[in-house]
């Protein structure tokens, strides 16, 4: 985290080589980028964004970490990245020729509220760079993956780092980059080492399990809504 700043990049003033890249690649191709997320300055801040590149080599939508990730497990890790990082303020829908995607960043995923917001706003793949490490990957990267699949009944994707047993670096990567479908299927995924995963997505799956099992119709949204109540003024 220390060496973050020396590394960021002005995404908005054209002074990004990561973004320069991805556009490049995503113009030759013909596809559509999510692309992982990146150190980026602006305005004298520093913030943990993604961008997603369209078919034509432009920035289609910009995201910025919404939760900044902290943990304190004695004898194992701490880390905290609100030490380096600010966080962003706006949700990331974006219109694709594949469909819409929601975009997260890593520690987003740990929030379902964010992936029932992207769900409310159509969106068909939520999409989540991240870097879990050791620790949090063992306990939690399958789980938390499925569980923002099946909870909003459409596809996640993650897409992390491989792991370099070699890194002198305290925060050793879990990897295993997935994309899981409806009913928390493992579509596709990787190991921990680098790799190159293809998976493929049936969009028509989302509006057949959403018939057969109508979560959306069946929420309590008048009890949820009266907990929140309860909350902000116990608060």
């Amino acid at each position: 985290m220390g060496t973050l700043p020396s590394y960021a990049e002005d995404i908005d003033g054209g002074g990004s080589p990561s973004v320069s890249m991805l556009s490049e690649v995503a113009a030759a191709r013909k596809i559509t980028v999510v692309g992982g997320s990146i150190p980026e300055r602006s305005s004298g801040q520093l913030f943990n964004t993604c961008c997603v590149i369209g078919p034509d080599g432009q920035i289609k939508a910009k995201h910025r970490k919404l939760h900044l990730f902290g943990i304190d497990i004695p004898g194992d890790i701490t880390f905290r990245e609100s030490d380096t990082f600010t966080a962003g303020q706006e949700l990331t829908v974006v219109d694709t020729d594949m469909g819409r995607i929601g975009i997260g960043i890593c520690h987003d995923i740990r929030f379902p509220e964010l992936a029932m917001l992207y769900r409310s706003r159509g969106a068909h793949l939520i999409c989540y760079p991240s870097a879990f490490n050791m620790s949090t990957g063992k306990l939690l990267w399958d789980l938390m993956q499925k569980s923002r699949a099946v909870d909003n009944q459409l596809f996640a994707a993650t897409c992390s780092p491989a792991r370099d047993t070699n890194s002198h670096s305290e925060y050793m990567i879990w990897g295993h980059s997935s994309l899981i479908g409806p009913f928390g299927e493992v579509l596709a995924a990787a190991g921990h080492e680098e790799a190159t995963v293809i998976g493929e997505i049936d969009l028509s799956l989302i509006e057949a399990v959403r018939e057969h099992l109508p979560l959306e119709m069946q929420s309590r949204g008048d009890l949820y809504l009266l907990v929140d109540v309860q909350r902000e003024h116990a608060s």
